[in-house]
């Protein structure tokens, strides 16, 4: 019983330090697109219309970024770059 709970403990430990590490760029786009709505006054559906469309985005472009950092450190040039970034950041 002890090993369980030592191993539930230290995976909710390991949840939560994932959790912070990639919740800083989540929690920036969802600051960014508050921001963004608050200036367009924008309110109840339409608001949340924009949120979604805003973090999404943000979403896509942390995957094309992440995809191009794997494709330089591959050294992909060219026609494999292309293919590796239009499979990778689906």
């Amino acid at each position: 019983m002890k090993t369980v709970c030592t191993a539930l403990v230290l995976g909710l430990f390991a949840l939560a330090a994932h959790a912070q590490q990639g919740g800083g760029a989540q929690q920036k786009h969802l600051k960014d697109c508050t921001t963004q709505a608050n200036q367009k006054n924008l309110k109840g559906e339409e608001r949340q219309k924009f949120m979604s469309t805003c973090l999404s985005a943000a979403a896509q472009q942390d995957r094309v970024n992440a995809c191009s950092k794997r494709a330089g450190e591959q050294k992909l040039k060219g026609d494999a770059r292309k293919g590796f970034m239009n499979r990778c950041a689906r």
